[in-house]
């Protein structure tokens, strides 16, 4: 079994990649800066036993995804885990980073996703995971860039799973809450709603088991996110969450 992760040097990526190579898969760890990713893959290596391959993709050159795509070989399946969060003042007013936040989080995995769901398909094989985010379940004014481009990710995600069903593909979209991560250093989390990327990644792992659609992680996020949904927009658009 070989394991795409594209955006390898996250928090979540890396725990992934260490509950997946312990169940038995290789991997190919796709990222932009693989050099920072060269003892990490001898740990995998050394730790499982596994077959770990290193790949460059910078997510933002979109004319090279299909090259990138055609150089793997066969995979069995695909987490993406890459994503890029910038400070929401930032982003409403910089176009370079509003451009860099939609093209990371949804266009350029859409166009990679586009070309393994074909072949999955063609097969009748496979399994896709993105992870989203919980901020794509409603538009908020802290941070609707970054969340309207998880939004987008969500639904091509529920779209995909819908045109995969009858050929045994299964997508995942996983939708974190908090997550303790590189991303997140700088916020003040809450300490009962912020997961650690290594239970996020059992997460991911036991849904690819149980055959899930979507989760949440932590599971309180779904309850949240239920609430925050079904509040009247003539309500929510006087809020400040």
């Amino acid at each position: 079994m070989r394991l795409l992760i594209v955006g390898a040097n996250s928090d979540i990526a890396k725990e992934s990649a260490k509950v997946f190579a312990e169940n038995g898969f290789d991997l190919i760890l796709a990222n932009r800066d693989i050099d920072g990713l060269k003892d990490f893959k001898k740990d995998i290596q050394l730790r499982y036993n596994k077959k770990v391959d290193l790949v460059e993709l910078d997510l933002l050159e979109l004319s090279k995804i299909d090259d990138f795509y055609h150089g793997l070989g066969e995979i069995d399946g695909v987490i993406i885990a890459s994503g890029i969060m910038y400070e929401q003042s930032e982003a409403f007013i910089d176009n370079q980073k509003t451009l860099e936040t939609i093209n990371i989080n949804y266009t350029s995995v859409v166009l990679l996703l586009n070309l393994i769901a074909r072949s999955f398909a063609k097969r009748k094989y496979g399994f896709i995971v993105g992870i989203s985010s919980v901020a794509g379940d409603r538009g908020r004014k802290t941070n609707f860039i970054y969340g309207s481009s998880k939004a987008g990710f969500s639904t091509y995600l529920s779209g995909l799973r819908n045109y995969l069903f009858d050929m045994n593909v299964q997508v995942l979209t996983v939708k974190p809450g908090f997550v303790d991560t590189k991303m997140t250093a700088n916020l003040d989390l809450p300490s009962n709603l912020t997961a650690q990327p290594n239970e996020v990644a059992q997460d991911i792992f036991n849904a690819y088991k149980n055959k899930k659609d979507i989760i949440y992680s932590k599971s309180i996020w779904k309850i949240i996110m239920l609430i925050i949904r079904h509040i009247p927009e003539f309500i929510f658009k006087r809020l400040s969450i």
